[in-house]
């Protein structure tokens, strides 16, 4: 039985301590939708910009290169693992650059998934190139994908429309990158925006449900889950970024704080009074945890 990290006072948000390979065999629990960041493997010395300094790119040991057959073996594992998690007419999210994407595409279609989109998230602030000879790169890619092909998927497309302008949303999202406000528990190297994780959540899952992140992070899924009232599983096994989700969830306690992060966060405070309605009345002490 695996020991939680933290679980939030309402039990909405549980983290899991370990090595996301040991960890996702231990446990029998079925998720609505499943967000994964994995490695991108691109920590191999280049530098960037940030905040207008000079900055190596690199991010950790558990980032760095490694042959094709090596990121094909690892992306394989762990999907193969998460789709054993999904319902059936689960769903699952996997970000990306083309360091790895198309080694994902490729094994997803290999363990029987069907993919949906995949999503050019455009980044409208990003970071220059400081070596002039080649564009700006300014986009990662989402990939959508549910479990099985023939099982209906949940896609809230009414919803969709409404945040674009009453128009069918595209393959392409024009959305910032992480703001100032959202590193206030402290900086991971990876971290996404929450308007980026409100809108996969809002998009692929409804209030009270289930979302596992195997890369947990600094927890900005989790985040995101609670303040859109669904529930969250994450696991991360280094401890520094497990104590920064577990901060950033207890900012959330402060009724204020909280409702200030949804102000910011547009998709959300376009919700209508109805859907809120649906999910403030969500009691999540009456749900099984999955460990």
């Amino acid at each position: 039985m695996i020991k939680s990290f933290y679980t939030s006072s309402n039990k909405d948000f549980l983290l899991a301590h370990g090595d996301t390979f040991k960890l996702l065999t231990e446990f029998d629990f079925k998720f609505d939708m499943i967000f994964a960041d994995p490695p991108y493997f691109l920590s191999n010395g280049g530098i960037s910009i940030q905040s207008g300094k000079v900055v190596c790119v690199n991010k950790g040991n558990w980032d760095k290169g490694g042959t094709p057959e090596q990121m094909a073996e690892f992306n394989l594992k762990w999907i193969s693992l998460c789709k054993d998690k999904l319902k059936d007419n689960g769903t699952i999210w996997i970000s990306g650059t083309y360091h790895n994407i198309f080694s994902v595409a490729n094994c997803l279609t290999e363990l029987g998934f069907k993919i949906l989109n995949v999503i050019t998230w455009a980044k409208t602030n990003p970071p220059p190139n400081i070596s002039c000879r080649y564009f700006t790169f300014s986009t990662e890619f989402i990939i959508w994908a549910r479990k099985s092909p023939k099982v209906p998927h949940c896609y809230n497309y009414a919803l969709m429309k409404k945040l674009n302008d009453n128009k069918q949303m595209t393959d392409v999202w024009r959305l910032p990158s992480i703001a100032r406000w959202e590193k206030s528990c402290g900086k991971h190297p990876t971290q996404k925006p929450l308007s980026v994780l409100s809108r996969i959540i809002m998009a692929s899952t409804r209030p009270g449900d289930w979302i596992l992140d195997p890369f947990s992070g600094s927890c900005t899924t989790g985040i995101a889950s609670s303040l859109l009232r669904r529930r969250f599983v994450g696991i991360e096994k280094e401890l520094a970024f497990l104590n920064m989700g577990k901060a950033r969830r207890l900012e959330l306690d402060n009724s204020e704080t909280y409702s200030t992060y949804r102000s910011k966060i547009k998709d959300i405070h376009l919700l209508d009074t109805s859907e809120e309605t649906v999910a403030e009345n969500i009691v999540f002490d009456n749900y099984d945890l999955p460990f």
